[in-house]
Protein backbone atom coordinates (compact mmCIF):
# COMPACT_ATOMS: atom_id res chain seq x y z
CA UNK A 1 0.00 0.00 0.00
CA UNK A 2 1.17 3.69 -0.80
CA UNK A 3 -0.21 6.18 1.62
CA UNK A 4 0.06 10.15 1.44
CA UNK A 5 1.14 11.43 5.66
CA UNK A 6 0.62 14.68 6.41
CA UNK A 7 1.62 15.94 9.42
CA UNK A 8 1.00 19.45 10.88
CA UNK A 9 1.49 21.30 13.97
CA UNK A 10 1.33 24.55 15.04
CA UNK A 11 2.07 26.18 18.17
CA UNK A 12 0.01 29.57 19.55
CA UNK A 13 1.92 31.96 21.90
CA UNK A 14 0.58 34.55 23.96
CA UNK A 15 3.69 36.44 24.09
CA UNK A 16 6.15 36.70 20.74
CA UNK A 17 9.08 34.32 20.87
CA UNK A 18 12.49 36.27 19.86
CA UNK A 19 13.78 33.02 18.81
CA UNK A 20 13.36 29.23 19.02
CA UNK A 21 15.41 26.07 18.48
CA UNK A 22 13.47 22.66 17.81
CA UNK A 23 14.46 19.20 16.44
CA UNK A 24 12.17 17.20 14.64
CA UNK A 25 11.78 13.54 13.73
CA UNK A 26 9.02 13.74 11.03
CA UNK A 27 10.58 11.62 7.72
CA UNK A 28 9.18 8.26 8.06
CA UNK A 29 12.51 6.25 7.91
CA UNK A 30 13.05 3.29 5.75
CA UNK A 31 13.13 -0.63 6.53
CA UNK A 32 12.54 -3.73 5.68
CA UNK A 33 8.61 -3.48 5.09
CA UNK A 34 8.45 0.10 4.24
CA UNK A 35 10.18 2.60 1.69
CA UNK A 36 9.65 6.67 2.38
CA UNK A 37 9.49 7.39 -1.54
CA UNK A 38 9.37 11.39 -0.77
CA UNK A 39 9.18 14.08 1.82
CA UNK A 40 9.29 17.95 2.25
CA UNK A 41 9.07 20.06 5.40
CA UNK A 42 7.30 23.12 5.69
CA UNK A 43 8.22 25.09 8.66
CA UNK A 44 6.65 28.98 8.97
CA UNK A 45 7.84 31.41 10.16
CA UNK A 46 10.97 30.30 7.57
CA UNK A 47 13.81 29.52 9.77
CA UNK A 48 17.32 30.89 9.71
CA UNK A 49 19.20 27.52 9.73
CA UNK A 50 18.36 23.81 8.98
CA UNK A 51 19.90 20.89 9.18
CA UNK A 52 19.52 16.97 8.70
CA UNK A 53 21.35 13.87 10.42
CA UNK A 54 21.47 10.41 11.05
CA UNK A 55 20.66 9.42 14.86
CA UNK A 56 22.53 6.47 16.47
CA UNK A 57 19.13 4.50 15.94
CA UNK A 58 18.91 5.16 12.70
CA UNK A 59 16.45 7.82 12.40
CA UNK A 60 16.03 11.06 10.37
CA UNK A 61 16.39 13.71 12.62
CA UNK A 62 16.03 17.40 11.33
CA UNK A 63 16.88 20.63 13.46
CA UNK A 64 16.18 24.28 12.86
CA UNK A 65 16.24 27.73 14.29
CA UNK A 66 13.78 30.82 13.92
CA UNK A 67 15.77 33.76 14.82
CA UNK A 68 12.68 36.07 14.25
CA UNK A 69 9.89 37.18 16.19
CA UNK A 70 6.84 35.48 16.15
CA UNK A 71 3.53 34.45 18.10
CA UNK A 72 2.78 31.07 15.79
CA UNK A 73 5.08 28.20 14.88
CA UNK A 74 3.76 26.18 11.89
CA UNK A 75 5.56 22.55 11.24
CA UNK A 76 4.05 20.46 8.52
CA UNK A 77 5.60 17.24 7.12
CA UNK A 78 4.34 15.50 3.97
CA UNK A 79 5.62 12.24 2.90
CA UNK A 80 5.08 9.74 0.33
CA UNK A 81 5.70 5.68 2.00
CA UNK A 82 4.88 2.20 0.48
CA UNK A 83 4.45 -0.49 3.33
CA UNK A 84 4.28 -4.11 2.55
CA UNK A 85 3.01 -6.93 4.83
CA UNK A 86 5.13 -8.54 7.30
CA UNK A 87 6.10 -12.35 7.28
CA UNK A 88 5.22 -13.40 10.83
CA UNK A 89 5.71 -17.13 11.86
CA UNK A 90 3.12 -19.58 13.31
CA UNK A 91 3.51 -18.43 17.28
CA UNK A 92 4.04 -21.72 18.07
CA UNK A 93 7.70 -22.47 15.63
CA UNK A 94 9.08 -19.72 18.05
CA UNK A 95 11.95 -21.06 20.51
CA UNK A 96 10.82 -20.73 24.40
CA UNK A 97 11.04 -17.67 25.61
CA UNK A 98 13.40 -18.47 28.03
CA UNK A 99 15.98 -19.53 25.52
CA UNK A 100 16.09 -16.48 24.00
CA UNK A 101 16.68 -14.53 27.64
CA UNK A 102 19.70 -17.16 28.37
CA UNK A 103 20.71 -16.22 25.12
CA UNK A 104 20.85 -12.78 25.69
CA UNK A 105 22.56 -13.16 29.23
CA UNK A 106 25.47 -14.52 27.61
CA UNK A 107 25.51 -13.14 24.38
CA UNK A 108 25.91 -14.26 20.90
CA UNK A 109 26.79 -11.86 18.10
CA UNK A 110 26.77 -10.66 15.68
CA UNK A 111 22.88 -10.23 16.17
CA UNK A 112 23.43 -9.61 19.83
CA UNK A 113 25.01 -6.41 19.77
CA UNK A 114 22.34 -4.30 18.22
CA UNK A 115 19.72 -5.82 20.04
CA UNK A 116 21.24 -6.01 23.36
CA UNK A 117 20.62 -2.52 24.39
CA UNK A 118 16.94 -2.73 24.24
CA UNK A 119 17.14 -5.37 27.27
CA UNK A 120 18.45 -2.50 29.64
CA UNK A 121 16.58 0.19 31.42
CA UNK A 122 16.18 3.92 29.60
CA UNK A 123 14.82 7.25 30.66
CA UNK A 124 11.06 6.40 30.78
CA UNK A 125 11.48 2.56 30.88
CA UNK A 126 12.81 0.73 34.07
CA UNK A 127 12.48 -2.75 34.79
CA UNK A 128 10.61 -3.92 38.55
CA UNK A 129 9.26 -6.55 40.20
CA UNK A 130 5.77 -5.14 39.43
CA UNK A 131 6.42 -5.44 35.69
CA UNK A 132 7.29 -8.57 35.90
CA UNK A 133 4.66 -9.42 37.66
CA UNK A 134 2.22 -8.56 35.13
CA UNK A 135 4.07 -10.12 32.52
CA UNK A 136 4.68 -13.29 34.43
CA UNK A 137 1.02 -14.98 33.33
CA UNK A 138 1.62 -14.74 29.71
CA UNK A 139 5.27 -16.00 30.08
CA UNK A 140 4.69 -19.51 31.59
CA UNK A 141 7.44 -22.04 31.68
CA UNK A 142 8.55 -23.18 28.12
CA UNK A 143 5.92 -21.36 25.99
CA UNK A 144 6.92 -20.21 22.67
CA UNK A 145 8.14 -16.45 22.92
CA UNK A 146 5.59 -15.46 20.08
CA UNK A 147 2.89 -16.66 21.95
CA UNK A 148 3.82 -15.29 24.86
CA UNK A 149 4.31 -12.05 23.64
CA UNK A 150 0.66 -11.92 21.66
CA UNK A 151 -0.70 -13.17 24.81
CA UNK A 152 0.51 -9.88 27.23
CA UNK A 153 -0.32 -7.57 23.94
CA UNK A 154 -3.91 -9.12 24.31
CA UNK A 155 -3.96 -8.66 27.85
CA UNK A 156 -2.89 -5.39 28.21
CA UNK A 157 -5.73 -4.19 25.52
CA UNK A 158 -7.90 -6.07 27.86
CA UNK A 159 -6.87 -5.08 31.73
CA UNK A 160 -6.14 -1.08 30.59
CA UNK A 161 -8.41 1.54 29.24
CA UNK A 162 -7.81 3.73 26.32
CA UNK A 163 -8.12 6.91 28.19
CA UNK A 164 -6.84 10.98 26.90
CA UNK A 165 -7.33 12.35 29.93
CA UNK A 166 -5.72 10.23 32.38
CA UNK A 167 -2.15 10.57 31.98
CA UNK A 168 0.41 12.80 30.25
CA UNK A 169 3.52 12.65 28.58
CA UNK A 170 5.50 12.48 31.89
CA UNK A 171 2.98 10.01 33.42
CA UNK A 172 5.26 7.17 35.51
CA UNK A 173 4.89 3.58 34.50
CA UNK A 174 3.97 2.78 38.11
CA UNK A 175 0.98 5.24 37.59
CA UNK A 176 -0.33 4.06 34.77
CA UNK A 177 0.10 0.15 36.43
CA UNK A 178 -1.63 1.46 39.26
CA UNK A 179 -4.53 3.31 37.63
CA UNK A 180 -4.54 0.84 34.79
CA UNK A 181 -5.61 3.37 32.14
CA UNK A 182 -3.66 5.82 29.92
CA UNK A 183 -2.76 5.95 26.10
CA UNK A 184 -0.68 4.51 23.10
CA UNK A 185 2.55 5.80 24.62
CA UNK A 186 1.70 4.35 28.31
CA UNK A 187 0.63 0.78 27.01
CA UNK A 188 4.45 0.98 24.56
CA UNK A 189 6.17 1.80 27.42
CA UNK A 190 4.12 -0.76 29.88
CA UNK A 191 4.99 -4.15 27.24
CA UNK A 192 8.45 -2.98 26.57
CA UNK A 193 9.22 -2.61 29.99
CA UNK A 194 7.38 -6.48 31.14
CA UNK A 195 9.45 -7.73 28.19
CA UNK A 196 12.34 -5.87 29.31
CA UNK A 197 12.06 -6.89 33.28
CA UNK A 198 12.00 -10.73 31.54
CA UNK A 199 15.49 -9.99 30.22
CA UNK A 200 13.88 -9.85 26.42
CA UNK A 201 14.69 -6.67 24.49
CA UNK A 202 11.85 -4.35 23.08
CA UNK A 203 11.75 -1.09 21.11
CA UNK A 204 9.56 1.68 20.93
CA UNK A 205 8.20 2.48 17.39
CA UNK A 206 6.70 6.06 16.86
CA UNK A 207 4.25 6.54 13.87
CA UNK A 208 1.16 6.67 11.98
CA UNK A 209 -2.11 4.66 11.77
CA UNK A 210 -4.67 4.39 8.58
CA UNK A 211 -6.99 7.64 8.86
CA UNK A 212 -9.68 5.48 7.38
CA UNK A 213 -9.68 1.90 7.23
CA UNK A 214 -11.20 0.06 4.55
CA UNK A 215 -14.48 -0.67 4.67
CA UNK A 216 -15.98 -3.79 6.65
CA UNK A 217 -12.53 -2.95 8.90
CA UNK A 218 -12.51 -0.88 12.59
CA UNK A 219 -11.23 2.41 12.75
CA UNK A 220 -8.22 1.62 15.06
CA UNK A 221 -7.40 3.83 18.41
CA UNK A 222 -5.01 6.49 17.60
CA UNK A 223 -5.55 6.97 14.06
CA UNK A 224 -5.90 11.20 14.88
CA UNK A 225 -2.28 12.14 15.81
CA UNK A 226 0.72 10.08 15.74
CA UNK A 227 0.78 6.61 16.89
CA UNK A 228 3.38 4.34 19.18
CA UNK A 229 3.68 0.59 19.45
CA UNK A 230 6.61 -2.11 20.31
CA UNK A 231 8.84 -4.31 18.53
CA UNK A 232 10.34 -7.19 19.94
CA UNK A 233 13.21 -9.29 19.36
CA UNK A 234 13.51 -13.39 18.30
CA UNK A 235 16.61 -14.46 17.17
CA UNK A 236 15.02 -16.73 14.17
CA UNK A 237 12.52 -14.63 13.47
CA UNK A 238 13.71 -10.75 13.69
CA UNK A 239 11.90 -7.63 15.12
CA UNK A 240 8.34 -8.10 15.15
CA UNK A 241 6.01 -5.55 15.67
CA UNK A 242 3.08 -5.70 18.23
CA UNK A 243 0.40 -2.92 18.89
CA UNK A 244 -1.27 -3.19 22.79
CA UNK A 245 -3.54 -0.01 22.12
CA UNK A 246 -5.25 -2.27 19.24
CA UNK A 247 -4.75 -6.13 20.29
CA UNK A 248 -3.14 -6.00 16.79
CA UNK A 249 0.08 -7.01 14.53
CA UNK A 250 1.06 -3.71 13.01
CA UNK A 251 0.60 -4.61 8.67
CA UNK A 252 -0.13 -1.93 6.22
CA UNK A 253 -2.33 0.07 7.82
CA UNK A 254 0.79 1.40 10.25
CA UNK A 255 3.43 3.77 9.13
CA UNK A 256 6.50 3.71 10.75
CA UNK A 257 8.18 7.12 11.57
CA UNK A 258 10.90 6.29 14.10
CA UNK A 259 12.46 3.77 16.78
CA UNK A 260 14.35 4.30 19.32
CA UNK A 261 14.76 3.00 23.86
CA UNK A 262 11.04 4.81 24.73
CA UNK A 263 9.20 8.44 23.72
CA UNK A 264 12.65 10.32 24.48
CA UNK A 265 14.21 9.04 21.43
CA UNK A 266 11.46 9.54 18.73
CA UNK A 267 9.59 12.51 19.88
CA UNK A 268 8.46 14.27 16.65
CA UNK A 269 9.22 17.60 17.58
CA UNK A 270 10.83 19.47 20.82
CA UNK A 271 13.10 22.42 21.24
CA UNK A 272 13.50 25.66 23.66
CA UNK A 273 12.10 28.76 23.30
CA UNK A 274 13.01 31.86 24.65
CA UNK A 275 9.78 33.44 26.02
CA UNK A 276 6.34 33.14 24.45
CA UNK A 277 4.58 33.03 27.47
CA UNK A 278 1.49 30.53 27.71
CA UNK A 279 1.41 28.45 24.62
CA UNK A 280 -1.24 25.94 22.68
CA UNK A 281 -0.10 22.99 20.68
CA UNK A 282 -1.90 21.22 17.93
CA UNK A 283 -1.81 18.41 16.07
CA UNK A 284 -3.26 17.18 13.02
CA UNK A 285 -2.37 13.91 11.23
CA UNK A 286 -3.68 12.34 8.13
CA UNK A 287 -2.83 8.78 6.42
CA UNK A 288 -4.45 8.95 3.13
CA UNK A 289 -4.22 5.90 0.28
CA UNK A 290 -2.85 6.62 -3.07
CA UNK A 291 -3.86 5.51 -6.28
CA UNK A 292 -1.16 3.92 -8.25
Amino acid sequence: MKYKVTHTTIYDYSDAVPVCHNEIRLWPRDHRRQVCLQHRLRVRPEPAHTDHRTDYFGNHAGQFAIEQPHNRLTVTAVSQVQVTPPEVPAPSSTPPWEDIRDRFAIGQPPWWLEARQFVLDSPYVQASSALRALAEPSFTPGRPWLEAVLDLTRRIYTEFKYDPAATNVNTALETVLRIRRGVCQDFAHLQIGCLRSLGLPARYVSGYLLTQPPPGQPRLVGADASHAWVAAFCPEAGWIDFDPTNNVIPGVGHVTLAWGRDYGDVCPIKGVVVGGGQHRMRVAVDVAPMLD
